[in-house]
């Protein structure tokens, strides 16, 4: 597997977050147009709103033996309003038949400008996870990856707001399975990924799919690096090196929930510092937002206050046992997501009666455990896409 430095300098500031030769062309990438009518879009959620040839290549110009597509589908916002979230449908071209597993994947913290979605750069081969994403399209798995909401659509990036999160996750793959190009079964296997960010957001998407998208054939999610409780992942990057990703979870929140008014909290320093992250990628913007104090660009600390403890408080995970197994994986010295964190996760998983399987990374940290654990979880769907036992440690 092949990680270019500039992916890992970028990967490295996740925090609320083998390249294989092939020989088949790509169409050229041509932009899905958003609709219209994005705020209050008709149908149901996961229905396909608008296409476009894609293409995937993990590094710039590598081919991969795929067809891809970017699509707009439905979805559902944090507080159920319908919205119009954008991503990417990746399908290998093996001359398989018959039912064809997907992944629908959650990728880490890119950033908050739209130019960050995963869209805009699995295309170019610019997107930071994309040797990860091939080693399951290797496997001959559908891939669809979501934008989540308000990256490449209108409106800004509702960052770390995990319910939102969960539905554009489980949207992508309705999407995924009513796209015609795409040639999956409605009926097929689904698997969950996502670490950090994706973490957050697969780990919701597993806990809603019972009641969201029942009819969704979930076999399993793999999640890792979980900020699980965002109160505490806050407060572990106070004036650190994640403390910029601190600033954007703000915002996303924020966007999600205008009532908070982020701007009446922040002092000059605090409103600049936002603004730059608003328009920035995740190498950027950590490095700009970098060992910031919250109280050094604040008046008042909002997190402090008992409406964005409370909207902070609806994104915490646990409340609710996911239908499907699970395995979860957390590095115990991830410097960036506590890993008492995930520990915690697990125990209230565990509590609640979920099948989980729970890994400690002994060696490495956040960003570590992203790689090192990447082809344990993908022979973990592999064998829920078989039918074998789960081998849970609860």
């Amino acid at each position: 597997m092949r990680i270019r430095s500039t992916a890992l300098a970028a990967v490295a500031a996740l925090a609320l977050a083998g390249a294989i030769p092939a020989t088949t062309a790509h169409a050229t990438t041509a932009p899905a147009a958003a609709p219209a009518a994005a705020a209050q879009p008709t149908g149901r959620p996961g229905d396909v709103v608008a296409v476009a040839p894609s293409a995937f290549h993990p590094l710039p110009d590598q081919p991969t033996n795929t067809r891809a597509w970017k699509v707009h589908y439905r979805s559902t916002t944090a507080d159920g309003t319908p919205n119009v979230v954008s991503g990417t449908v990746i399908v290998p071209q093996d001359g398989r038949s018959g039912p064809r597993p997907l992944v629908t994947y959650a990728v880490g913290t890119v950033g908050l400008d739209d130019s960050c979605a995963p869209s805009n750069n699995l295309p170019k081969g610019t997107s930071m996870e994309a040797n990860l994403l091939q080693q399951l399209t290797a496997r001959g798995w559908a891939v669809v990856v979501t934008d989540y909401e308000g990256l490449g659509t209108p409106g800004l990036h509702t960052y770390t707001v995990g319910r939102s999160a969960g539905h554009a996750v489980l949207d992508a793959a309705r999407a995924a399975q009513r796209l015609p190009e795409a040639g999956l079964s409605a009926s097929g296997p689904v698997g969950i990924m996502g670490y950090s960010q994706g973490g957050q957001a697969s780990s919701w998407a597993a806990e809603l799919q019972d009641s969201y998208a029942p009819e969704l054939q979930v076999k399993g999610t793999a999640t890792g690096g979980v900020p699980a409780d965002l109160l505490k992942v806050a407060a572990a990057n106070d004036g650190s090196y994640g403390s910029g990703l601190v600033f954007m979870a703000a915002a996303g929140q924020d966007a999600a929930f205008p009532e908070l008014e982020l701007d009446s909290y922040l002092n000059p320093a605090g409103r600049t510092l936002v603004d730059q992250l608003k328009t920035t990628c995740v190498a950027a913007g950590a490095v700009t937002g970098s060992f910031k104090r919250i109280a050094d660009m604040t008046t008042t600390n909002p997190l402090s206050q008992p409406d964005w403890q409370a909207r902070l408080n609806q994104s915490r995970l646990g409340g609710s046992a996911p239908a499907a197994p699970v395995y979860q994986y957390h590095a115990l010295g991830d410097e960036l997501i506590p890993y008492a964190v995930g520990k915690q996760l697990r125990a209230d998983w565990c509590a609640k009666g979920a099948d989980v399987d729970w890994t400690t990374i002994w060696i490495g940290g956040h960003v570590t455990g992203a790689i090192s654990q990447s082809l344990a979880a993908g022979n973990w769907l592999a064998d829920r896409f078989a039918g074998r036992p789960t081998t849970g440690n609860c």
